[in-house]
Parts: structure tokens; sequence; C-alpha cells
């Protein structure tokens, strides 16, 4: 049945949470390790195809123009962009954790503001930088809403197993909102 695995999954995370804090803050360790590592290597491998002039199989050159051309990069204007961003925001915050992490921090008074000022650039980094990336290696026109852009650039990019390791960073990320 299909439901069973994930039946499995949220019994598992309400176990070990319910073991010790420290687990949950371990697992919210790795489940954020695997995302940063897939975002760093999207950005890194988009960087290279954009420096190096690589040219998709649709004829679609990867430039930084793609990224500053208006018509290309906001074709409906800034609105688009701001609606997008209200998921990169709820992704990022984890506001619940606050308190949690606050009854098992040393110092919370200095941690927990350089924790919270720590989001705007996170989601600068993370959210728009690899937004900015898939745009700059290909149009938004040619980005199928049936498939990841993720999965697009790094199949692209030649690399095929990339449908497997996003697919398991999309699970880590969905085992993490469970988490929590």
């Amino acid at each position: 049945s299909p439901w069973l695995p994930a039946l499995l999954t949220l019994g598992f995370l309400c176990l070990f949470n319910m073991l010790s804090v420290k687990m949950f803050g371990e697992a919210e360790f790795w489940f954020a390790m695997i995302k940063v590592v897939a975002i760093v290597a999207l950005i890194a491998t988009g960087a290279w195809m954009v420096f190096s002039g690589w040219t998709s199989p649709d004829g679609v050159t990867a430039s930084l123009h793609n990224v500053t051309d208006p018509a290309i990069f906001m074709p409906h204007g800034i609105f688009g962009f701001f609606a997008g961003f209200q998921i990169a925001i709820f992704s990022c915050t984890g506001i619940e954790l606050l308190g949690t992490m606050s009854a098992e921090t040393k110092n919370p008074e200095k941690v927990l503001p350089k924790a919270i000022n720590a989001i705007p650039a996170r989601i600068i980094v993370f959210y728009v930088c690899s937004m900015l990336t898939i745009i700059a290696v290909t149009s938004w026109s040619h980005i199928s809403p049936d498939s990841s852009p993720f999965v697009m650039l790094f199949d692209r990019a030649g690399l095929p197993a990339a449908a497997a390791v996003i697919n398991f960073v999309v699970l880590t990320s969905a085992m993490s909102s469970a988490n929590s």
C-alpha cells in the first residue's frame, strides 16, 4: 500500500524525537546538510555551464544575459518572483524550532540572534542564487512544469543520475518538514 512507507517514516521520526532533543537536532543537521550540498552543487554546476558557454539542445546558451534581460528573467514582472519567495521564507525560517533550540543552547542570548540574523543571507544564497543559476542556464520558457528544474540542470550537464539524487534530497526535505 502506498501510504505504508509514509506511516513507517512518520513513526520512526516520532520515536526518534521522543528519545531526546539532541537526536532531533542531529537529524535536522543531516537533513539540512543534504539540502545544502545539493544546492551548492547546483550553483557550482550552473556556474561552470555559464562560464564555459554551454549551449542546451534547444539552442539556449547559458549566460548571465538570461538573468539581466527582463523579458527572460521576469516576463510577468516582480510579483511572480515574490510569490515564490513566500515558499523560500516558509522553508527557511522554522520559527517553531527556536523554542526547542533555546532550551538546549548554552548561551541563547548570543546564539539565537545570530541564528535569526543569518536567515536573510541563507534565503539569498539558497533561494535566489539557485533560481538565478537555473535561469542563467535555461530560459524560463524552456522549463517544464512536469519536471524539476534542479533535475533538468543536472541532466543537461550530463549527470543523468541527478533525478535519483534530487528525489532523495526532496525526500529528506519532506522528512525534515515532518520532523519539525
